[in-house]
């Protein structure tokens, strides 16, 4: 086990982000954390990543290949885990600048910061904007460049919230690829995203999170067999003209769309809607 989450919380005011989860992950595997926006996806990652304290809970981390030790006390995890926060901000600097500047917060070796960066920079595509401002950068440049910086040190754990945010399609392709190569090298990964099909072909395992609890946690097949369902019954709490529900049935498809995979049941969108006026719910 390289990370365990035990009964983590995290509370803003009256309101839970994050509501006493617990996950186990072990060295090497790629794990998917999949919900939809503010399910508590990145208040997760953020405490993992020690930008936010959990309320309560521990964060258990394998340091040095030693027994696991609670995340806060531990003060050399900043050279082991690797970070990308969703839409990342990179200040007025140039590429290199900025992958030099975090290169050395991360203690990555002097004299191989420079061969480093132009090795990331390459592999994305990016070479020739090396010494040109970020804030010139499109939002999916800016992105692969968060990427590098997340993994810029070779961290052993790498946690990628929203990888693919403002990617064309190709390039959602190549961040895949980089994603199955880094897994392959033993690296232990989590990759947050609102989409489940963006990332379920990368991942060994599936958290599915929603209000802030963890609602289910396999593989993508297993997932598939234990959650697929060819009727969803819906009551309605109150009287709705007829009108009125394709706004709604619309929200309500936005909920589900995160836990929804098409390749998983390739029939699922020729599912028909069943509207019954007399007990105001629909199937």
């Amino acid at each position: 086990t390289v990370i365990k989450l035990e009964n983590l919380t995290k509370k803003f005011g009256n309101f839970t982000a994050v509501n006493s989860i617990n996950l186990e992950v072990h060295r090497g595997e790629t794990i998917g954390l999949v919900g939809p926006n503010g399910a508590g996806k990145t208040t997760t990652i953020k405490m993992i990543a020690k930008i936010l304290r959990p309320n309560s809970g521990k964060i258990l981390i394998q340091t040095n290949h030693s027994g696991l030790k609670d995340l806060q006390s531990v003060s050399t995890t900043v050279s082991q885990i690797g970070f990308l926060i969703d839409i990342p901000n990179f200040y007025n600097m140039t590429g290199y600048q900025l992958l030099k500047y975090f290169a050395k917060i991360q203690r990555y070796p002097k004299n191989k910061i420079e061969s480093r960066i132009d090795e990331l920079l390459e592999l994305f595509k990016l070479s020739e904007w090396k010494h040109e401002k970020v804030k010139n950068y499109s939002k999916g440049m800016t992105q692969k460049l968060g990427i590098i910086q997340a993994i810029l040190h070779d961290p052993v754990i790498i946690i990628l919230d929203e990888p693919q945010t403002g990617l064309d399609p190709l390039a959602r392709i190549e961040i895949r690829k980089y994603i199955k190569k880094l897994s392959k090298l033993g690296k232990t990964i989590f990759v947050a995203s609102h989409m489940l099909y963006e990332i379920s072909e990368v991942c060994d395992k599936i958290a599915l999170i929603n209000y802030g609890k963890i609602i289910g946690f396999d593989t993508v097949d297993n997932l598939a067999l234990n959650l697929k369902t060819k009727e969803i019954n819906c009551l309605l709490l109150e009287q709705v003209d007829t009108e009125k529900l394709a706004p709604l049935l619309n929200r309500m498809v936005e909920r589900l769309n995160p836990y929804l995979d098409q390749n998983l049941d390739p029939d699922i969108s020729n599912i028909p809607i069943e509207y019954n006026l007399e007990h105001q719910g629909f199937k």
